[in-house]
């Protein structure tokens, strides 16, 4: 066996993969094909790019990923070091300004002593070496077919789509105001206000917009597409009723604009795309629509009227293992032990999960190299849960999973206070059982 470790893919399962094996002494190869190939959603040659939204979502740990993000710190992740240094205002959210975000990934990496940049293409992995794949949703057509091939672990698919972003000098603040739900952190977020009259006629015209011809790499038969829940086209979700969307992303409860008394009909929502608020996307709407039915659906929402769009939402396909009975507990096959997983190809789904599973198949990776016991979370933790739900899975089919306070195990007592304070304790609980593990190893 080799006395390195070979790592496939810089996304931010790959990176915190890569980092966790270096600062343990471990040299690492860091394969990634970029600048020489890009998949379909990836536009800049650093690492950890962020293509969809620039928001890692809730920072208190009363929030299940808000917890994962705490569990992460305490483990010394640099995808959440990064975080941390490259935040952007954003209420009681965490999100990043992605160019130095991607910036300071990059950078820790390519000067770490113990990381070798490796910029090629690969398209199967070293023999009798230990590998940590962590390719990403867009996975090369190569390296899937070695995949689900000569690995044997077949693949699934599910499309995921991302948010358009506006310049943010283009928004008329006549008609918008800033604010944060229920006042809850700074006023970060910029609101698009709407009557009855107006949610009528956008609905309208959104449900009956036209989509964008999927690319070749993505062209499947439609019926056998799964959209994953959590980044739903915002016009699927509209045609799933009238008032999904007033439900969802578009509810106007807890926003209050001090020049108008009352609760709106509808409100959308869009949040800082960088630090110096320049560009905010619009919160909700990953969209599948062509350019110009965006340009003039979006439009039509109060405050856009004018609005230039800097990006305009996309839709690509991603790739997922049925991990259950393939990938044990500590992200490694259970066929060859020399061979681990991390990212979206697992089953985790969201930039923070996809992170923490990469932290656990980093730490493993030494630990297989180094022939000691794997490092498994307790299933309190949210890493924990989150790597029992992947090696085993829930009820049904096998899909991609944020992470949620239904994967731990419950309390075994009631909570008085309501949900919040019921999170609280398993929030406590989690923590606790984390130091534990992490005093004795």
């Amino acid at each position: 066996m080799k006395d390195y470790i070979n790592i496939y893919g810089a996304g931010l399962a790959g990176c915190e993969a890569a980092w966790q094996a270096a600062e343990r002494g471990i040299r690492v190869r860091l394969f990634e094909m970029k600048p020489q190939k890009y998949t379909p959603a990836h536009h800049t040659e650093g690492f950890a790019e962020l293509v969809c939204s620039n928001s890692l979502r809730s920072d208190s740990v009363s929030n299940a990923v808000g917890l994962l993000k705490e569990e992460m710190r305490r483990m010394g992740s640099l995808i959440m070091e990064a975080a941390d240094c490259t935040r952007v205002p954003a209420g009681s959210a965490l999100a990043v300004d992605r160019s130095l975000f991607s910036d300071y990934i990059t950078q820790k990496l390519r000067s770490h002593p113990n990381v070798e940049i490796v910029s090629k293409e690969a398209e199967r992995v070293e023999e009798d070496t230990v590998t940590v794949i962590a390719t990403g949703p867009l996975t090369s057509e190569p390296m899937a077919d070695y995949i689900s091939g000569e690995l044997g672990c077949g693949k699934l698919h599910f499309f995921d789509a991302a948010a358009p972003i506006v310049d943010a000098s283009t928004i008329n603040m006549d008609i918008a105001f800033f604010a944060s739900r229920y006042g809850k952190g700074d006023a970060d977020y910029i609101n698009c206000p709407m009557t009855k009259e107006q949610y009528d006629r956008f609905y309208e015209a959104l449900v009956s917009a036209e989509e964008a011809e999927l690319k070749e790499f993505d062209r499947e038969s439609q019926k056998d597409v799964k959209v994953f829940e959590g980044c739903m086209p915002v016009e699927v979700m509209a045609r799933r009723g009238y008032d999904t969307l007033r439900y969802g992303p578009l509810k106007p409860v807890g926003l209050i604009d001090p020049r108008v008394e009352g609760e709106f009909y509808a409100v959308v929502q869009l949040r800082k795309e960088n630090a110096e608020g320049s560009m905010f996307n619009l919160v909700g709407f990953q969209t599948h629509l062509t350019f110009p039915e965006q340009r003039r659906v979006f439009r039509m929402i109060p405050g856009l009227e004018n609005a230039e769009f800097l990006r305009y939402g996309v839709m690509h396909r991603n790739t997922y293992l049925n991990s259950p009975g393939l990938l044990s507990e500590d992200y490694s096959m259970r066929e060859r032990p020399l061979v681990f997983f991390a990212g979206q190809m697992t089953g985790v789904e969201g930039y923070v999960e996809s992170a923490g599973s990469g932290l656990l198949a980093g730490i493993n990776a030494v630990r297989r190299l180094r022939g000691e016991a794997p490092f498994i979370c307790p299933e309190e933790t949210m890493l924990g849960a989150m790597a029992a739900y992947v090696s085993r899975g829930g009820i049904g089919d096998f899909v991609p999973m944020n992470a949620n306070f239904g994967l731990v195990p419950p309390l075994g007592y009631r909570v008085r206070g309501g949900k919040a304070a019921k999170n609280e304790k398993l929030a406590e609980r989690s923590l606790e059982a984390l130091e534990a593990l992490l005093q004795k190893t």
